[in-house]
């Protein structure tokens, strides 16, 4: 997706000044630019996320989509009417905190377990001018390989969880959007590609500045 934020919510304050007077103070919270990464188990996305996060780019900041907790399927069903619904519900709150942005970021990236279909609309109903969504994706065997030896993670290395990677894969086509295929590349590499993701983004909004 090329629906490239910058935007920006004014906030008064009235702040008291010593001779009795008040004075009307802006405060500008500037909407970051965003990088969504998605994909299925085992494409990277943590790893590589986690590995950008440590380079510690000026006005970067990097979140994760399951630090918001996920309930159990019970709860999910009876609260939201299932995984599917659940999950477009946190979709929302991760768009709505990131556009809030507590931590001042520049540019914010998430990395997400989620469908880009929730993604999008979202965006635009946030106004976010700034945004990119890629989907990582890797071959079945090397996706099962990651999950039962370094993810330690066994239990998803199944065929569901390989259908979930192709129709992540075919939504991904279907909008348009880049696909990183992590299959040959170190993790290093795959925060390279994440890295040149963000330095293009600031590019794009600095011009629109």
């Amino acid at each position: 997706m090329r629906n490239e934020s910058f935007t920006s919510a004014p906030q008064l304050r009235r702040i008291p000044l010593g001779s009795g007077t008040v004075q009307t103070a802006i405060h500008v919270t500037v909407t970051p630019a965003l990088l969504l990464v998605v994909g299925a188990s085992g494409a990277g996305k943590t790893a590589a996320v986690r590995t950008l996060q440590a380079r510690a780019l000026p006005g970067v900041r990097c979140y994760y989509f399951d630090t918001i907790g996920v309930p159990a399927p019970a709860v999910m069903e009876r609260e939201w009417g299932g995984g599917e619904q659940w999950q477009e519900y946190a979709t929302k709150t991760w768009i709505d905190r990131l556009v809030a942005n507590p931590d001042g970021a520049e540019l914010a990236v998430l990395d997400g377990q989620t469908r880009p279909s929730f993604i999008q609309p979202h965006l635009a109903r946030a106004g976010v001018r700034y945004a990119r969504i890629l989907l990582l994706d890797c071959a079945p065997a090397v996706r099962a390989a990651r999950l039962r030896g370094p993810r330690a993670q066994p239990e998803l290395a199944t065929q569901r969880m390989d259908a979930w990677a192709v129709y992540l894969r075919g939504q991904a086509d279907a909008l348009g959007l880049s696909v990183l295929d992590t299959s040959d590349r170190s993790i290093e590499a795959v925060a390279d590609a994440l890295q040149r993701e963000l330095d293009e983004l600031r590019r794009a909004a600095g011009a629109a500045a």
